[in-house]
């Protein structure tokens, strides 16, 4: 009978023991679980945003090149295809290098160590912020794309623009090129209206008057024998087809799918949101650790392991969001 009894207790209190939060699973803290659980999470939203992506681009006839796209950067006048967003791309790599060495240094709980990491980490992440608060002002600002407007537009027929009389230029194109449609007094690119080589039709006729092509007021929304201007002012070149089945036909520039301009801002923009918070999150931890609150826990900076999860995650969907954007 006290045999019976004392195997019970022991089942009993066995069980009592695992039930107690005691023993950690898979050898990992309830609070890097529960971020495990949180970046998986995520992933899938990022996952089905590129994927929605993916699945409108290649349902699109036409859909804007990224080198095309992509080619401005603040560093002069010159146009150097993905610069800009490789200098972003380098500056987020980088930091997720230096939070890599926080954590080491919150391991040996070297508090000097994690602030100066730490600190470099937060000004990789305001770069990287800053980078793309600029783009996204030059593509709303200078190019005018918005969420419903994309003036980036690739022509599927090899052609040849008009000029303002009616008359076929010498400014010819491919199938594949990529053009800019730009807003009457205001220019993109660097006046660059496109890969077509017309760089200067829209000089010739953003200033509202005659200046000697032929061109009506451009200020005004009307269709001229060159060009159509929107009643948004925005100015449509004319060009005839010069191969295949349309061949002889006049038909004017469209712009480019509207889903490339929403998912743009969308996707990058959710994207800065978690490098945001992120730079949030590492200011508050950084200054915890400095502190000494996380010395005093005695368990390796777990805090800051933590945050250089979510940093890597960041980091590692830039890549992905950079090669659906910038590269495909």
């Amino acid at each position: 009978m006290a045999t019976t009894d004392t195997v019970v207790e022991h089942e009993v209190h066995d069980e009592k023991e695992l039930w107690s939060g005691a023993n950690a699973p898979f050898k990992a803290s309830y609070g890097k679980l529960m971020m495990w659980y949180f970046l998986l999470s995520d992933a899938f939203t990022f996952a089905g945003f590129l994927i929605a992506y993916g699945s409108l681009r290649f349902s699109s006839p036409t859909w804007p090149v990224p080198d095309f796209v992509f080619k401005t950067h603040p560093f002069g006048d010159s146009e150097l295809p993905l610069i800009f967003v490789t200098v972003m791309s380098f500056l987020l790599i980088i930091s997720s290098v230096t939070m890599v060495r926080g954590v080491q240094e919150g391991q040996r709980n070297n508090t000097r160590g994690v602030v100066f990491w730490m600190l470099l980490t937060v000004f990789g992440g305001i770069g990287f912020l800053s980078c793309q608060a600029w783009e996204w002002n030059n593509l709303i600002g200078t190019e005018h794309m918005t969420v419903t407007r994309n003036p980036f537009g690739t022509h599927t027929e090899a052609g040849v623009y008009l000029n303002e009389d009616g008359t076929e230029s010498s400014e010819v194109f491919e199938a594949g090129a990529s053009f800019l449609i730009h807003k009457a007094g205001g220019h993109g690119h660097g006046d660059d209206h496109g890969d077509a080589g017309h760089g200067d039709a829209a000089d010739d006729h953003s200033g509202g008057h005659d200046d000697g092509h032929g061109a009506a007021d451009a200020t005004a929304a009307g269709d001229f024998k060159g060009h159509v201007v929107d009643q948004e002012g925005f100015l449509h070149r004319k060009y005839k087809v010069t191969e295949g089945a349309n061949a002889g036909v006049v038909k004017v520039e469209e712009f480019g799918p509207k889903a490339f301009g929403a998912l743009f801002f969308f996707i990058t923009g959710f994207h800065g949101f978690h490098v945001l918070s992120g730079v949030v999150f590492l200011i508050i931890i950084m200054l915890n650790a400095g502190s000494g609150l996380y010395v005093e826990r005695d368990n390796g900076h777990e805090m800051v392991e933590k945050i250089g999860l979510y940093w890597h995650f960041v980091d590692l969907v830039w890549v992905f969001v950079f090669l659906v954007f910038y590269l495909l």
